[in-house]
């Protein structure tokens, strides 16, 4: 299929080109790469959804409450995408993908989009071309993205890059919880939810939020927050309460930010963020197409591992000949 019949599949809805084209966007192979620059600069910034980055602890309900949530969303006339992310093995590259699966009713949904891909040992709980699939996913007509990170904890906060509002799901747990979570991701958080609020947890949930809602005021205020944000709201994905506390708050977020300018001036940081993470990353793959440089990389590595030499003596002189090799 011809680059602009790909290009003008996808701006028309097609499913199934969406697909391709996340296929070729997440390809590591040269030409690919090409083909997928070519792409996303045809289908250009235009569209644009709102996109929503979410983490949180393994097993404390992402997938249970992106199904809920996305139904309600589904149910009001959007269209959703969700971008589920996966950890990879470290031995194998190979991933589970099973976001999709367990999202079963939200799959079936004709205004909904499920893209589960492998996170490929990518730090910070998304996958390297998480960005581009989201772009597709905007020129495809969605009106949310959703995205769902591998779910390993306080490092998860790439995905604040990528999106518009980043929200932490949490689980109700006793006095030491806070403990859990770590400074650094609840300040990247501009909505805590406490899932599983129902049942024999309901009390726990809300004692819980109101610790999370206590320790967010001790933080320090954000320029692009209005007053009272960022917010600790009580969830229940089984029960499907407060999904529509959270989207109203989250409409009232992303809303001020529009009308006082911080919303354009994110996505230009993102933007510039992305751009030099993409120069950092194809420096880094020069060290290993180069043949004479690969070959130094590894008697370094020999020397260093053989204990002849420093970790950062031997970078150091890597560095140096690179520096060499320029002039």
């Amino acid at each position: 299929m011809e680059l602009n019949e790909l290009a003008a599949k996808v701006e028309a809805g097609d499913r199934r080109a969406l697909a391709r084209a996340i296929t070729l966007v997440e390809s590591r192979r040269e030409d690919h790469r090409a083909d997928a620059a070519a792409l996303l600069d045809t289908l250009g910034t235009a569209r644009q959804a709102l996109r929503i980055g979410l983490s949180g602890t393994p097993g404390v309900g992402k997938s249970s409450f992106i199904e809920a949530f996305g139904t309600m969303l589904t149910g009001q006339g959007l269209k959703v995408a969700v971008l589920a992310v996966d950890p990879s093995s470290a031995r194998s590259g190979g991933s589970i993908l099973g976001d999709k699966t367990r999202m079963e009713r939200l799959s079936r949904n004709p205004n909904a989009f499920i893209r589960p891909s492998p996170s490929q040992t990518h730090l910070g709980g998304v996958a390297r071309r998480t960005r581009e699939a989201v772009a597709l996913c905007e020129a495809a007509g969605f009106d949310v993205v959703l995205i769902e990170t591998v779910g390993v904890g306080q490092s998860e906060t790439v995905v604040a890059e990528m999106s518009d509002l980043f929200i932490l799901l949490l689980a109700p747990a006793g006095g030491d919880e806070l403990q859990g979570v770590k400074r650094g991701i609840m300040e990247m958080a501009d909505l805590i939810l406490v899932n599983k609020a129902d049942g024999a947890l309901k009390d726990t949930a809300t004692r819980t939020c109101a610790d999370y809602a206590g320790a967010l005021r001790l933080l320090r205020k954000r320029a692009q927050d209005p007053e009272g944000f960022p917010k600790a709201l009580c969830v229940s994905a089984a029960e499907e309460t407060g999904l529509d506390k959270a989207w109203a708050e989250m409409q009232e977020l992303a809303g001020w930010r529009r009308a006082n300018g911080h919303f354009a001036a994110r996505r230009a940081e993102q933007a510039r963020h992305w751009f030099e993470e993409e120069v950092r990353q194809g420096l880094l793959a020069r060290l290993t197409s180069d043949p004479a440089t690969r070959a130094r990389m590894q008697d370094l590595g020999r020397a260093v591992a053989e204990g002849k030499a420093a970790p950062v003596q031997a970078a150091a002189e890597m560095l140096r000949g690179l520096q060499n090799a320029r002039e």
